[in-house]
């Protein structure tokens, strides 16, 4: 690199005043991609199970986390990475898809429709009037509640545990080759993470398909790649049979919009928060500057996403990482892109991964998940009681909106009557009264 362009590219991304160097920024967006580039064997390990093409997926996750990730450092200048979200993928493939029997093709429309309320709302400012009436306790449950998801899924297709008539779920058999594939994939993640190596979850999930392939657990057949493979679920979004979504699909598209927009919403909110506090970037008041340019690119990136055939993208709380390397602009974004659009070229292989493989990612995903429970005011009645409901509802319920609704319902009900309601919280009132006749319609649909 030139002289030239090196001062071209410091001036841009505002390098020098941000205390930062081109050499150091490089650095950080390797960083951040190895600490999430397991997203790119996950999310189709997740997505398949809702019947879409696992090599179609893959290249799917790397086009959108690249696309986004780079819009990020070009438009924003934070060193914010993107990806298709863990929980939002879960709830995509097992509620929308197979517990409301929505065809893939469909979902793939209400997470494009997502995108595009999400940019709408962000525009027209509602969307500071939806944060204001949430808690910030409901923030860190919805969180926690997700991490229990995302772990029990990662429980269930290692076979760590099964179904039981009596008791409706119980211990699976651990001598089943899945089951100690999948435990061998859980200490290797463990050992590699307490050692504060920074692509664990990656070098896990890889070294636990290797291994099965040498001990005859996992078939290794010729699969030859090729970036046609995107093609599988490229423009396959169906956004006419999202109008016809009815019946006992729960209040079909308001009930899946409403998990897609505020799943990503809270999962933007905390991360920004974590990640810019952690860079320094904050202004004296606690204000993330150029707030709105970050939630415009990832609703734009969950647009594109849907075109592309993945599940909703959102910021990666693994961003953290990159910043602890000592990334402050958009340039560590930008580094961690370009090697996600790299990754294209192999993401196809991705379907030979089994789901012994990427359950112990999940299980250690959801695990560093639960941190957030921490900032729930447990001591406190009004915050544990709504709290508990969205942790427990949303594993027990495989429902990100059940949580959702029986928190947000708690936290409105035991607000007005401790007598603490004021004229401010008309919205959040809306919202309860919107959830509870949810509930009203789903018990007699």
């Amino acid at each position: 690199m030139t002289q030239p362009q090196a001062g071209a590219i410091s001036r841009y991304f505002a390098i020098p005043e941000r205390g930062s160097s081109i050499r150091t920024e490089v650095l950080a967006g390797c960083t951040t991609f190895l600490t999430m580039a397991y997203i790119v064997l996950v999310n189709p390990a997740i997505l398949g199970q809702a019947g879409m093409p696992v090599a179609s997926v893959a290249a799917a996750t790397c086009f959108a986390a690249a696309f986004a990730s780079i819009l990020m450092g070009l438009v924003a200048n934070t060193p914010l990475a993107l990806a298709p979200g863990m929980g939002l993928n879960a709830y995509f493939s097992f509620t929308v898809v197979q517990q409301m029997g929505v065809p893939w093709p469909v979902a793939l429309g209400c997470v494009m429709i997502s995108g595009l309320a999400f940019l709408v709302l962000t525009l027209t400012g509602v969307r500071q009037m939806i944060v204001a009436v949430i808690p910030p306790y409901l923030f860190a449950a919805v969180a926690g509640g997700i991490g229990l998801f995302i772990g029990f899924i990662g429980l269930k297709d290692a076979g760590i545990i099964t179904a039981s008539p009596a008791t409706f779920v119980t211990l699976g058999n651990l001598k089943t080759p899945g089951a100690e594939l999948a435990l061998f994939g859980l200490v290797v993640i463990g050992v590699l993470s307490v050692w504060n190596v920074r692509a664990a979850l990656l070098i896990g999930i890889v070294a636990t398909t290797l291994t099965g392939w040498l001990f005859g657990q996992v078939a290794m057949t010729h699969q030859p790649y090729s970036l046609a493979a995107l093609t599988g679920t490229a423009f396959k979004l169906d956004l006419g049979g999202v109008f016809g979504l009815s019946g006992k699909k729960g209040l079909g598209l308001f009930e899946i919009l409403f998990v897609f927009l505020f799943v990503d919403l809270f999962d933007n909110i905390g991360t920004l928060v974590a990640v810019t506090k952690r860079a320094g970037l904050m202004d004296a008041e606690g204000r993330i500057p150029g707030l709105n340019r970050i939630l415009m690119t990832d609703a734009i990136a969950t647009v594109v996403g849907s075109l592309a055939g993945t599940s909703t993208v959102t910021s990666y709380v693994e961003s953290a990482a990159g910043v602890q390397a000592g990334g402050r602009t958009g340039l560590t974004a930008l580094v961690t892109g370009v090697l996600f659009l790299v990754t294209m070229f192999v993401a196809p292989y991705a379907q030979l991964v089994p789901l012994a493989a990427t359950a112990p990612a999940l299980i250690f995903v959801g695990g560093l998940m639960l941190m957030p429970l921490r900032e729930v005011p447990w001591e406190d009645p009004m915050s544990s009681l709504p709290a508990f409901l969205t942790v427990a509802m949303i594993p027990l319920t495989f429902s990100i909106a059940n949580g959702l609704a029986f928190g947000i319902t708690a936290h409105a009900l035991l607000k007005l009557l401790r007598g603490q309601a004021t004229r401010a919280d008309w919205f959040l009132f809306v919202l309860a009264g919107l959830f509870v006749a949810r509930f009203a319609w789903m018990s007699v649909a």
